[in-house]
């Protein structure tokens, strides 16, 4: 089978590797389309993402569909040929973190196409990958791969709007519209939020903001706009930081009303972060992380396949396996693309 292998920066390979055969519990799966992530872009441009260094050639890629190929044993409930999206972690259900109910920060966690461990967890940018059956969400033959993969991200911002509380009536600001921003935004609409506004430096990802329901839109550079939003111990009831920058975190901390919640999701640069996080205290601020999903994964999988949430709007390009390197380099153009997917036909 072939492969999207990362050996170094900018330096993306389709290497030919053995196929996985699933063992006791795995099904093998036949990927078919996956999508490019943010941390993906970061290990193809800098070797790394957040804290996490890539020291071994590296498969990239952990939001993928497709369909079984085949069964290992004491596999019941699918069957060979079955659309299914895939969970890129498994937890081990046995540490504190398991036991508490926080499997995303699980002692013994594999997630698939991150780096946090050496040796590194390959990720899914293959023809083939063999997984627990558990990491398994059946979707409906109607929803594309392409979609489907979608599943992941859509996880991530399901996640977050949990920690962030009931959106109702609420005035909301996101920070930063890449595609996980706008799926917050689109699923913070869904939840209730009385106004959005949405923050960037790019006025594309402004447009898609708006196309996905944003009441208002602000260009990063409109620092007028953003000064007034401090005035009077802050404006909005919730902050979305998905822009991962550090100057992205210092507006979400200024534009937040006292009393009122940011949610970090973006992932900031490694080292220490310079802002002013004594507003945390002198507004009585909840700031509070949100890493990766828990049980959101298999319902943002059956709200794709029910139609429930339309992220196709977001999905601008598509890149065989061969053409993975100009995949990545669209990817990274926000001026041109939102969400890029690699398809394996």
């Amino acid at each position: 089978m072939f492969a999207a292998v990362l050996h170094e920066p900018k330096k993306l390979l389709i290497d030919e590797l053995d196929a996985p055969q699933p063992q006791a519990d795995q099904v093998q799966i036949r990927v078919r389309a996956g999508g490019i992530c943010g941390s993906d872009l970061s290990y193809y441009f800098k070797g790394r993402s957040g804290d996490f260094a890539v020291r071994e050639p590296f498969v990239l890629g952990h939001e993928v569909a497709g369909e079984i190929a085949a069964l290992g044993e004491g596999v019941s409930g699918f069957t060979v040929g079955q659309r299914v999206a895939v969970n890129p972690g498994l937890n081990c259900g046995l540490c504190r973190y398991c036991v508490k109910g926080m499997p995303n920060h699980c002692l013994n966690m594999r997630f698939m196409g991150s780096a946090s461990t050496f040796p590194h967890m390959q990720g899914m940018f293959r023809q083939f990958i063999a997984v627990s059956a558990r990491q398994c969400v059946p979707v409906p033959d109607a929803l594309d791969f392409a979609q489907a993969s979608m599943a992941e991200p859509l996880a991530v911002a399901l996640h977050a709007l949990r920690l962030a509380g009931s959106l109702v009536g609420a005035k909301v600001l996101l920070v930063g519209c890449g595609p996980i921003g706008c799926i917050l935004l689109a699923v913070a609409k869904r939840a209730g939020a009385h106004r959005i506004v949405a923050l960037d430096l790019a006025r594309k990802a402004l447009q898609m903001a708006q196309t996905l329901g944003a009441d208002e839109t602000v260009l990063a550079t409109d620092q007028a706009r953003i000064d007034q939003w401090a005035q009077q111990r802050g404006t909005f009831d919730v902050v979305l930081e998905a822009s991962g920058s550090t100057a992205g975190l210092d507006t979400a901390l200024r534009a937040a009303r006292a009393g009122g919640t940011v949610i970090q999701v973006g992932n900031l640069p490694a080292g220490q972060s310079p802002v002013a996080a004594n507003l945390v205290m002198s507004k009585e601020l909840r700031y509070q992380g949100s890493f990766r999903f828990t049980d959101e994964y298999a319902v943002a999988a059956e709200e794709l396949g029910a139609h429930k949430i339309d992220l196709r709007p977001l999905m601008t390009h598509s890149f065989p396996l061969e053409d993975a390197n100009r995949a990545f380099e669209v990817a990274r153009d926000r001026t041109q693309s939102m969400k890029v997917h690699l398809h394996f036909d």
